[in-house]
């Protein structure tokens, strides 16, 4: 594209190819929303386990999606260069090491309980959330390839084919659960099982769609035609650029999982409270994860071309979109916490009242991580798209470990603030990621689209 491309055409154009991207992130995290729903109507325990349980597998999957992630932007910049065999080249290696990844963290699963019983977790829900894990995690595998095809896909700009996808597999979540978690259907009543044998359905499901849509679409492509051969040097590309991303998500999804650990010490009601505004705070971080994704594959192709002012104008355009998105969802978060919390709640539970007053001050303090929670996605998307993950690796480190975790631990309970200090801590780590990862970009990460 032409670097005199507008304002206005940046606006249309990474409308064009987010909106997509991000109504398939929502269709994603429905998936997840339905297991916390559906448990959160037949019982707190459940929903409190599942709360533990899906924060630890979205930990190890998505250090896993680093390699898929990766595909996204060497993929965009080989398109942008008309080379066909190395976008190929790459998604079949990254393909790869999802599924070595994918077999080295399925011991972790299979073992949780003792795991989270010395996290310090109750009886019960350990073994319920150990229960779901050693069930819903036989899912990384196909849920692990999806995510590669998706950011082929995507790199392609072929979005519109990611977002049905995905739609699919969230109706077929849905379908599955209220089958299997309550006994519909003539079916057993499974609980929290019922919810992770949809879940890996839900993934199988996803991964056939995908790899139809691939045959018989961009057939020409060739992509899976001697995927069994190794290609040890993209393979080593691949692997240099994927580790660094799998390990910045690491760092911050780690910081919401410990979070959830440390919940679970204030109790049953605390946890599904959390758990719930978690939900909620996740949904609105799906449309920034969305334009983090655009940004990346619009960043890939510019720095394919070496178009620095075309880059500049359309990272300044994704993050003024991202603001305003984060706007609107403080003002949802500050006037409207019960009817959003009370989607998740049965009216006749005995907690309803406890777990409404705790998630109310728990948004209350989401709201204040928003705009430096969709700042520091889109830096990181941006980045990626130059290829940079490295120093952003180790801000995220800083900011995450090094900010967050203690500052969670230190004002929930060396303060005595609890949840709301809990959270509070997530706020700290969240804004000096985005401070300084926006600051990477416009420092450093535009430069590399001059050279």
């Amino acid at each position: 594209m032409s670097t005199a491309m507008t304002y206005g055409g940046h606006v249309r154009a990474v409308a064009l190819l987010g909106l997509p991207l991000v109504g398939g992130h929502l269709a994603q995290f429905a998936i997840g929303l339905t297991d916390t729903m559906m448990l959160g109507w037949y019982g707190v325990e459940e929903l409190a386990a599942v709360t533990l349980a899906g924060s630890c597998f979205f930990v190890l999957f998505l250090t896993g999606a680093g390699f898929g992630l990766a595909v996204m932007p060497m993929v965009a910049t080989a398109n942008a260069e008309g080379d066909e065999t190395s976008a190929r080249r790459v998604t079949r290696m990254g393909l790869w090491l999802s599924l070595f990844y994918a077999a080295a963290v399925m011991p972790l699963l299979w073992g949780s309980e003792p795991i989270l019983r010395l996290m310090g977790q109750g009886p019960r829900v350990a073994a319920d959330a150990a229960q779901y894990l050693r069930l819903a995690g036989w899912g990384l595998f196909p849920a692990l390839l999806v995510m590669v095809l998706k950011s082929y896909l995507a790199a392609l700009e072929r979005t519109q084919v990611v977002l049905w996808i995905t739609v699919l597999a969230a109706l077929a979540n849905a379908l599955a659960n209220y089958a299997l978690i309550f006994g519909n259907w003539g079916l057993p009543e499974l609980g929290i099982r019922g919810a992770a044998i949809a879940s890996v359905c839900t993934h199988l499901v996803s991964l056939a769609a995908v790899v139809l849509y691939v045959l018989r679409r961009l057939p020409a492509q060739e992509l899976f035609r001697r995927l069994w051969r190794p290609d040890w040097e993209m393979f080593a590309r691949v692997f240099r650029l994927g580790v660094p991303i799998g390990i910045t998500s690491l760092t911050e999804v780690s910081l919401f999982a410990a979070s959830s650990v440390m919940m679970g010490w204030l109790g049953t009601a605390p946890l599904a409270a959390h758990g719930i505004a978690l939900q909620l705070s996740s949904a609105t971080f799906m449309v920034h994860l969305g334009l983090s994704n655009a940004a990346t594959v619009r960043a890939g192709n510019a720095y394919g071309r070496r178009d620095r002012a075309h880059m500049a104008r359309g990272a300044a355009v994704v993050t003024a979109m991202s603001l305003a998105m984060s706007a609107l969802t403080i003002a949802l978060f500050l006037t409207l916490p019960v009817p959003m919390l009370s989607l998740f709640l049965a009216p006749d539970d005995p907690e309803r009242a406890q777990i409404l007053l705790i998630g109310s001050a728990l948004l209350a303090a989401a709201a204040l991580f928003q705009l430096v929670d969709g700042a520091q996605v889109v830096a990181l998307g941006l980045l990626r798209g130059v290829q940079d993950t490295g120093v952003p690796m180790a801000i995220a480190g800083l900011a995450y470990w090094g900010v967050g975790l203690p500052a969670s631990y230190g004002l929930g309970f060396g303060l005595g603030l609890g949840g709301v200090g809990i959270w509070l801590g997530l706020a700290a780590g969240l804004v000096v990621a985005g401070v300084l990862l926006m600051g990477r970009f416009w420092g450093r990460g535009l430069a590399r689209a001059g050279r």
